[in-house]
Formats: structure tokens, sequence, C-alpha cells
């Protein structure tokens, strides 16, 4: 079926029927109150899915033995390699190169550049094409502060308030002390910002944010800067090797235990190759298709947590990997588009989240996290969710007030994605509000690093949402897209610098591995799995009962 159902239609009458008021409260500058501190520590810990005690367990093996983890991360952690490593010859070497990265989105191809730059040979090994990852679907912008009574302390203080100050305080620093700087970076790249007709940037509010610091390129903001990213490093062939289909699956070491390299698949041949280099850098994104406590994701197909495992075998630690951010605002209805980004920047430009009588129940931009635990509650709690044909529940976004507040076309200039998203279905967003409820979106923690991306053991990176610490326990619209620059430029300048100051490693090993794979064995895990998954399985029960092998 098309557009809304004729129960749906009614409903959007109430939607409807309060809007005027609304919007004229809205142009006042009257808004519905914010919670306070200690209401919105209320809320998470009763509402929000990473309070919750049940499908949750502590780790057995590894690093982070004892922590307390979503079974889906724990299971993960807790697999065997897919490898094996008796059968793998590392004394034949396929491809060197002065430092490998790992995963090809923002991170990994930011890294690529600044390490080409500094005079280094890289190869970049990604699982899909180059630009598939969570960089080109992150839509509503990337924070920075450029403009007139801003500046990187009032950028630091929203970062660390926002992350309920469990931030690392020297990643926040460098996140938003390099943020003008990789604004001006991405501009000089030809990246094409939105702008005021006299040639100034525009720039919104984000939620938890007390400046307007929010740079957009329309609602495809990420697939605007990973264009960009991608030609440069195309430019640059001669230096930069890029295999597709070809993700990682273990690290190599040295017999120091520095990286030297790793292991490749070839999804297409399925043949191994083995990689050696000088530094290597894990920019594998996040862990979207685990579906924690079985949420829908705006993840790519390949966000499998993958670099988290590697890393994890070879003995680093990881920090704040409990903590899931799940977006207040993703699609719930039609069907084909449950999960789906809506992204803040709806909420930035007026829109405001009603629930089934038409009424406010929260201000639209609150952090990510208490956003969500907000909808949870008016949906679970108050029991005034609106519930789809396919007895999901959510909330009305009420979208259609933007073009009221900001001028009729306004939808369709700032959010053309968004709007073709749901054309398609023949619902006009300008006109018409959308059904959201949270959605799982973003991986808080990881890959234990320092300011330069350094991780506990020499030579090895890591860069973007694989990593942990920059964001805390939640993380700020805006502040991803930043992380995977700033952190992939600084992992490729510090890289070069290490790589510069070391010879290819001797001999390579997989022993690490083979010692994880005893450690599960005498931990008497039953039946553990096999990781990395690569690629999530969407076959239904009685498909797998039938599949052989």
């Amino acid at each position: 079926m098309s557009g809304y159902t004729p129960a749906l239609k009614e409903l959007i009458k109430r939607v409807e029927a309060t809007r005027a008021a609304r919007v004229e409260k809205a142009r006042k500058g009257e808004h519905f109150p914010a919670l306070t501190m200690e209401e919105r520590q209320e809320w998470l810990r009763k509402y929000h899915p990473d309070y919750k005690k049940d499908g949750r367990r502590k780790l057995k093996v590894g690093p982070n033995k004892g922590l307390e983890l979503p079974e889906e991360v724990a299971r993960l952690l807790e697999s065997k390699s897919r490898l094996d490593t008796k059968s793998i010859d590392l004394s034949r070497t396929d491809y060197t190169a002065d430092l490998l990265v790992i995963g090809a989105g923002g991170a990994g191809t930011a890294a690529a550049l600044a390490a080409q730059e500094a005079g280094l040979k890289v190869i970049v090994s990604t699982k899909l094409r180059h630009g598939d990852s969570n960089t080109v679907m992150a839509e509503g912008g990337i924070q920075g502060a450029t403009q007139e009574g801003d500046s990187p302390y009032f950028h630091y203080l929203d970062v660390i308030g926002g992350g309920h100050f469990s931030n690392q305080p020297g990643l926040v620093a460098a996140l938003t002390n390099d943020a003008p700087l990789i604004i001006h970076w991405l501009e000089g790249l030809g990246m094409m910002f939105d702008k005021l007709p006299d040639g100034r940037m525009k720039v919104r509010h984000g939620g938890g944010t007390c400046r307007k610091r929010m740079h957009s390129s329309g609602d495809m903001t990420g697939a605007e800067i990973m264009r960009v990213l991608r030609d440069e490093a195309r430019n640059r062939d001669n230096d930069i090797k890029v295999l597709e289909f070809s993700p990682a699956v273990e690290i190599l070491l040295d017999e120091k235990g520095h990286a030297a390299g790793a292991v490749l698949y070839n999804l297409e041949t399925k043949e191994y190759y083995n990689v050696r280099a000088k530094s290597v850098l894990i920019a594998t994104g996040g862990f979207g298709r685990l579906h924690i406590q079985g949420f829908p994701t705006t993840n790519h197909y390949g966000a499998t947590a993958d670099g988290i495992v590697m890393a994890y075998r070879a003995g680093v630690k990881l920090q704040d990997i409990d903590s899931t951010q799940y977006h207040p605002t993703g699609a719930i209805y039609p069907e084909q588009n449950v999960g789906l980004l809506i992204t803040e920047k709806v909420r930035g430009l007026g829109a405001q989240i009603l629930n089934t009588d038409g009424e406010q129940f929260c201000f639209p931009l609150e952090p990510r996290d208490v956003e969500s635990a907000c909808v949870i509650r008016e949906c679970l709690e108050a029991g005034k969710g609106v519930v789809t044909p396919t007895g999901r529940l959510g909330v009305w976004l009420d979208s259609p007030m933007i073009d009221l507040l900001h001028g009729e076309g306004t939808v369709r200039k700032e959010l053309p994605a968004k709007y073709i998203q749901f054309k398609r279905y023949e619902i006009d967003i300008s006109r018409e509000p959308m059904l959201i409820y949270p959605t799982l979106h973003y991986q808080n923690g990881g890959i234990l690093i320092d300011e330069w991306a350094e991780t506990s053991i020499e030579g090895l990176f890591s860069a973007g949402e694989v990593a942990g610490g920059v964001h805390g326990r939640n993380r700020l619209m805006g502040n991803s897209l930043l992380d995977v620059l700033v952190f992939g430029r600084r992992a490729g300048l510090k890289a070069s610098e290490y790589a510069k100051n070391h010879k290819m490693g001797g001999k390579a090993t997989l022993s690490h591995v083979d010692d994880f794979n005893k450690e599960i064995d005498n931990a008497g895990i039953k039946d553990p799995g096999v990781s990395p998954i690569l690629l999530p399985d969407y076959a239904p029960d009685h498909v797998r009962e039938r599949q052989v092998g």
C-alpha cells in the first residue's frame, strides 16, 4: 500500500489540529522545556536500552574480561577465528606497504591521504567498494567552531557534557581543536557546503549544542564528504592502492609483538592474501548489523564489528564498548523504510516530536540518548504511541512545520534525500509528518586509543567509529563525521612518523590468534561462533535449518 493508511491519516488530523498553535509558539522562541540534568539521568536509567540488565553478560576472555556487555557483543568477542592459522603460509607476501589501512570509509581514506602527503606508500583494504561505509550514510552535518561567538572551548564543553563526562579529555580536545581545520580542509578539496547568499557558511544547532556550528550539504553531508575524499584518493593512485571486496580477517604481528600487516580475504575468489606493512590502521566502522536488543539499524551492510574483534584478539583493550547509541528518529513507516535514519537536522529546522494525540512531550533537541529515552517512555509507559499496520510503535515527527517556519520549499531544499525516500512511497514529508522510533545508530565505544590514534600495540592505530573514548557514552550530532576526519588524519600523520623510523618487521606471526582460541577453550565456552562475521546473515530460521555446512 502506498502512502498512509486511512487509520493513520485520521491520526494525522490530530497533529494538524495542534500545528498552528505550535508554529506560533516556535516563531516566538517558545519551546517545550528541556529536562534538568537530574531528570535526564532518571529518564535514561528507566527507559534507555543501555540501562536494561537483561540481554547483557560478563566477558569471559580477553583484556576486558569481566566487563558486562550486550549479549550480541560478548558472543562476537568470545568467538574463534575464521582462519585455520596452520594453513596460512606467512612466509609468502602478496603485498607490501608503509601503511596498511583496513577500512575505506571516511577515517581510512583521510588517513591514506595524510600518509601519502607525508611520502608513504599506502594500501587500503575494504570489505565492499571504496566508500561503502557509515560515513557515506551520515546525513545531517559536521560540527566545527568556525563562527563568531563560538570556539573549540564551547565545542569541547558540549562534547564532554553530551558524553556524560565519560569521554577521554585529550581526545575531545583533539576533536574540537582540529574541527575548524577540518572544515577548511574539506572546502579546499572541493566539498559543496550549504552557504548563505553572501557566501558565508550556513550553520544550525544540533541536539546538546550551545552554539550553531553544524555545517551541512543538504541531508547528504557524509556522501559529499566521501565524494571528495574518494576522488582525491583516486587522483593519487600511484601511492594509494585500494583493494576492494578484500576485508581483513586477522592482524599480523612480528616477533616483537608490533603490528606487521594483516591477512585479507577476497570475497570474490575466496583466496587469502598476506599484506606486510610497517604500520597498520584499523578503521572498520561500527557494529550496527549486530542488531543489539533486536533494534533495526541505520548502518551500512558491512557494519559487523570486524575491527574490534581483530584488535581484541591481538590484546588491545576496548573502552565503553557496552554503550550503544540509538538515534531517536528512525523511520518505522512505511515498512520498507524501517530503521532508516531521519537526520537530526529535521529537528534542527524546527520539526517537533508528537504523540498520538498531537501533543509535544519532549524538548526536540535533547542529547540523542535522552531524546530516545523520552520517545520510548511515551510509547511504552505513557501508552501514547502510534501503532503501525505491522504492530510497530512510534511517534510523529512533524516535518511540515519546517516549510511553515522557513518558507515553502525548505523541506525539498534542505532535506532532498529524505523527501525522495518517502515520496517514492507517496508520502510528502513537506505536507505529512513522519512516523519514527529509536533505531540502532552508533557504536559509542571501541578500541582504546590516545589523541594520535595510537593503540597499546606499537605500529597499530585506530580511528573512526571503531575507536572509543572520543564521545564517551553518548555522541552528539555532527561529531561522527568530524571524528573520522580528525583521527583519520592524525593516524595517517603519526603512522608516517612511525613508518619512517622503523624497518619492516621480521617474521610475521598469528600466534596471538592461537593463544586467544586456547583461552576460549580454557574458559569452557561452548559452541563459540566464528568471526569476523564479515556480512550479516538475514536468513530466517526455517531456511537455516535446511542449510548445509
